[in-house]
């Protein structure tokens, strides 16, 4: 027995109901892992200047506990976040390891020198920093020589800014495509129940009555869309962590909280302006109209 109009309608409605959803929620999928980028530019930007740092040769007339005394002093500075240690042995090992020659016995000793690799906090690797610390380096009693790659300092800064640059613009025209793919979803959801919006004018409804529905429904997406995107997003950062150690963990909940909040107010805003200008739209059609 076929099923009568009302059966077909009401699953219609159904249909377009879940596809909305699952739509939306993908959306904000994406919206959010934007928002996860953009929260995170400056934490990437971060671990990219912490790899610049100095190679600070010291003198060959320091003992052992004028090594470990200068080690302490170097890490209570406010500038520095790691130091490593190279003594004359291990800088060799290294070296020959990196050329696959042995110059040590080619040229019968060992004509490098003990040192120090320290890394710095983001803040203090920009360049007029950087030459402000070599001459700090330079001025104290036990540093022979200093080295760092200043073409690579200048290079990662310019290209950090472009990127910044490149990156707000990006996320711009992501979020105003993202806006638009809301807007369609629901604008097709709502063109499922046309006709109802017109019955309901038929027996007298006002049009703030006729909205409130589809509003208050719309909204509940937009909630929902936001939690199951969030979840996506959490189960991701939980498959990655390995990969993405030092940049973003599972243990970033505030991170991921900021996100959903993020996330949850785009869905409603989006959500809610979306179905006032289409439902708006319905509302003002003649009857006729409807069925193109």
């Amino acid at each position: 027995m076929k099923k009568n109009k009302p059966g077909k309608l009401k699953n219609t409605i159904f249909t377009s109901y879940i596809s909305s959803a699952v739509s939306i929620t993908l959306v904000l999928f994406l919206l959010g892992f934007l928002f996860l980028i953009l929260l995170n530019a400056g934490r990437l930007t971060d671990y990219v200047r912490e790899k610049i740092g100095f190679t600070v040769i010291i003198s060959e007339e320091l003992s052992g506990s004028d090594i470990s005394r200068f080690e302490r002093d170097l890490r209570m500075k406010a500038w520095v976040k790691s130091v490593r240690f190279v003594d004359k042995e291990t800088a060799a090992a290294e070296l020959t390891r990196e050329l696959g020659v042995d110059f040590n016995g080619f040229l019968g000793f060992n004509p490098l020198s003990s040192s120090f690799e320290i890394k710095l906090y983001a803040p203090y690797t920009r360049t007029d920093s950087l030459v402000v610390l070599e001459k700090r380096f330079l001025e104290m009693p036990e540093v022979k020589e200093v080295f760092y790659q200043q073409n690579l300092v200048s290079v990662i800064n310019e290209n950090v800014r472009k990127i910044t640059i490149f990156l707000l613009i990006f996320s711009c025209l992501l979020f105003f495509v993202f806006s638009v793919l809301i807007n369609n979803t629901i604008r097709i959801s709502i063109y499922a129940q046309r006709f109802i919006i017109n019955n309901m004018l038929l027996v007298g409804a006002t049009k703030g009555f006729v909205r409130r529905p589809f509003i208050r429904k719309s909204i509940g997406l937009g909630i929902w869309g936001a939690v199951f995107s969030t979840l996506l997003l959490g189960g991701l950062m939980l498959a990655f962590q390995r990969e993405l150690n030092g940049m973003i963990t599972e243990n970033d909940v505030v991170m991921l909280g900021m996100v959903f909040l993020m996330v949850l107010a785009a869905g409603i805003l989006l959500s809610w302006i979306s179905t006032h200008i289409s439902v708006t739209r319905f509302l003002k059609m003649k009857f006729d109209e409807l069925f193109y």
